[in-house]
């Protein structure tokens, strides 16, 4: 045996024979304080028991002594050299340091971000690939995905399971500008864009089994009361859902920004949007009054839009027909005028003649239209006559009050 493994066995059993000469020669120890017994006689221990020495009742020093001896020898036996030397103990203090420096390594996913902290303080952002960080305890490393997608419900909570959603009214119910209360399901979509800032700038990240009671799902309630609390009720049912929609998505975006969160937000969708439930009948009863009101003025715009354009027309036409009717008479008038001076001038100048043409062209026109019927006098007892229109071949048809035309008139 080696000096070294010598020296240690003969210590060791030094110690082992004073105890045992103290036991033999009955020195005061511990167990043998008779005053903390059960009443019994013989020697004692602290706890009312004296060592037993055989039997079951523990371990006596001979035993102490070869399980030492023992241990000893097994481990010899897998040192070179049989024992503890100085080459020996570099190398295993050297095998310890490189399996220590070897935790080092790590893999981050193409999907994630590394981050790695030194005594609990960020200091390094690692990309995607094989790392390397000082081993615990003086550096530790964290991996987070950055590039899949996350959403967070407000205002219910949505059961896969089941397919089924249960409303929350804390979140969902809010006010809007004109004073109104209106209920508002809404998601967020949103992803980590660095992980050293949404680590340790965000209060509570989410995980996917609990992602309530976050400041991403504060920020957008808090968003979203503030979009609806400046938009009237009325708008936010109809026309303005996407304008809203957009506005909650810039503004989560710019105080995110303010924050430091290391978030970016992809969209807001508007799950649903209804009045509350103990008034949503008395309200569909409104848009139905609604409805037929638009309903009726539609019609009776449409009627106005017809029966108008007809009207204008109609007095249109009136007033063109008038202003026609008085350029003829104007212009009947103006001729009738000039005839009777030109007429006027001749009879100055001829008044006889004048008179006797005047007299001819009233009768003419008198009797233009009137039937003709020539009468022999020389005809004794019939009174012949020929009826000139149908001689003259015109077409004319006797009055029905004219008698037949007499065979012997010529």
């Amino acid at each position: 045996m080696r000096p070294g493994g010598d020296a240690h066995i003969t210590a060791e059993s030094l110690v082992t024979k004073q105890i045992g000469q103290a036991g033999t020669q009955g020195r005061a120890m511990p167990w043998t304080n008779s005053s903390g017994g059960n009443g019994t006689g013989g020697p004692k221990g602290p706890w009312g028991r004296g060592p037993s020495s055989g039997g079951g009742g523990g371990m006596g020093p001979s035993d102490f002594e070869d399980m030492l001896r023992r241990g000893q020898d097994r481990l010899k036996s897998f040192l070179p050299g049989g024992g503890f030397t100085t080459s020996t103990l570099i190398m295993v203090l050297l095998g310890i340091v490189i399996v220590w420096l070897a935790t080092g390594i790590y893999f981050v996913e193409p999907y994630e971000q590394g981050i790695v902290l030194r005594f609990g303080r960020y200091v390094a952002r690692t990309p995607p690939g094989i790392n390397y960080h000082i081993p615990w305890p003086i550096e530790t490393q964290y991996t987070l995905d950055v590039t899949h997608q996350r959403q967070i419900n407000i205002g219910f909570k949505a059961d896969e399971e089941n397919n089924v959603q249960e409303d929350i009214p804390a979140e969902s119910e809010m006010l809007t500008g004109d004073e109104n209360i209106i209920d508002i399901n809404f998601t967020v979509f949103w992803k980590v864009q660095d992980a050293g800032a949404y680590l340790f700038n965000v209060e509570s990240p989410p995980d996917a089994n609990d992602p309530s009671n976050t400041t991403i799902k504060a920020v957008a309630e808090s968003a979203m009361r503030e979009v609806v609390g400046r938009s009237k009720f009325d708008n936010i049912l109809t026309q303005d859902r996407e304008t809203i929609q957009i506005e909650v998505k810039d503004l989560m975006q710019k105080t995110l920004d303010m924050y430091g969160a290391g978030v970016t937000v992809i969209n807001v969708t508007m799950q649903k949007v209804d009045p509350p439930i103990q008034v949503i009948d008395a309200y569909r009863d409104v848009q139905a009054a609604r409805t037929d009101q638009e309903r009726a003025r539609n019609e009776a715009e449409t009627f106005a839009n017809t029966i108008i354009p007809q009207a204008r027309g109609n007095a249109a036409r009136i007033v063109q027909d008038a202003e026609a009717y008085r350029q003829q008479a104007i212009a009947e008038a103006s001729g009738q005028a000039k005839r009777f001076l030109s007429v006027l001038a001749q009879y100055r100048t001829a008044p006889d003649v004048t008179r006797r043409r005047m007299y001819l062209e009233t009768m003419s026109a008198i009797l233009a239209n009137s039937n003709k019927v020539i009468v022999d006098n020389s005809a004794k007892g019939v009174v012949p006559y020929f009826q000139l229109p149908n001689m003259l071949g015109n077409g004319a048809k006797p009055p029905g009050n004219a008698p037949a035309q007499s065979g012997g008139g010529q």
